[in-house]
């Protein structure tokens, strides 16, 4: 019966948070029209969440999800993996809010035009079509989330772009699509989860449809305000309506996990790792 109870307070929540869809007349539909609202929390309540899921794991929260009725929800593909690892610290985990951004395939010239300078050129497609204006929303406790062109050779983050995001608060970035230098991202240790490797620009390839708009990552939606949690296991992302439960269940899983396997390093005298402590 409480189980039940959750489950019931959970839709509810989830309804209230994405709405039922309106109507909508002709004309605004013409123009087009949004129906998933993008609600918007104050740094108070997303330092509360954030707090909620320190040192928190992917299968803890994976757990958590069932326990509030949504198993398997969130549960991004994957394929979408971490860039690099780092085994000894841990650096390559994050946990952050959610801050979106959708590129879409151009149907703009990919070159310039007979007798124009291409740098001239490349600037001005950054700055009218491809640019980065989500930047503007990133701030301390953020994962930058990008709904990027899978099917083609597109480098949209590289080794400069992501370190200044990191300068401005980004914890981590997840696409579904690529990056390029990778090579210098492992080296500055900015946490990154992609599907594969890319080389080529953004002009010319791709343009910025939306900022902080639901998106879909590897089979899931996300949308803005919701809570990201990477780890060698790969992604999940938890509904904000639901994520103070989750969290609730899920320290509670690894604390049990901690104590037990604590308890089994000591029965056979091995030194206690951080992921004791």
């Amino acid at each position: 019966m409480k189980k039940m109870l959750q489950f019931l307070q959970v839709i509810a929540m989830l309804s209230a948070s994405i709405g039922m869809t309106q109507e909508k007349g002709k004309h605004e539909l013409l123009r087009g029209a949004n129906f998933i609202e993008t609600k918007v929390y104050s740094p108070e309540e997303d330092a509360q969440i954030l707090k909620l899921y320190e040192d928190l794991r992917v299968a803890d929260v994976s757990d958590g999800m069932d326990m509030v009725g949504l198993p398997g929800v969130g549960l991004v593909d994957p394929a979408i993996h971490a860039d690099w690892v780092d085994h000894e610290n841990l650096s390559h985990q994050f946990r952050g809010i959610a801050v979106t951004a959708r590129y879409v395939p151009t149907q703009r010239p990919d070159r310039p035009a007979a007798g124009e300078d291409f740098s001239q050129w490349e600037g001005n497609f950054y700055t009218r079509y491809s640019s980065e204006a989500f930047t503007q929303l990133i701030k301390p406790g953020t994962v930058v989330v990008i709904d990027d062109v899978e099917e083609k050779d597109i480098g949209s983050i590289g080794s400069f772009n992501i370190l200044a995001w990191h300068k401005l608060g980004a914890v981590g970035v997840v696409t579904d699509a690529s990056a390029r230098d990778t090579d210098e991202i492992a080296i500055e240790k900015v946490p990154l989860y992609l599907r594969h490797k890319g080389r080529g620009i953004r002009p010319g390839r791709n343009e910025l449809e939306s900022v902080n708009r639901p998106v879909v990552i590897g089979g899931v939606l996300v949308c803005p305000g919701d809570m990201v949690v990477a780890d060698g296991d790969g992604v999940i992302v938890v509904p904000r309506a639901v994520a103070e439960p989750v969290a609730k269940f899920a320290r509670e899983i690894l604390n049990k996990d901690k104590a037990g396997r604590k308890n089994l390093y000591e029965s056979i005298g091995k030194p206690l790792d951080r992921t004791l402590k």
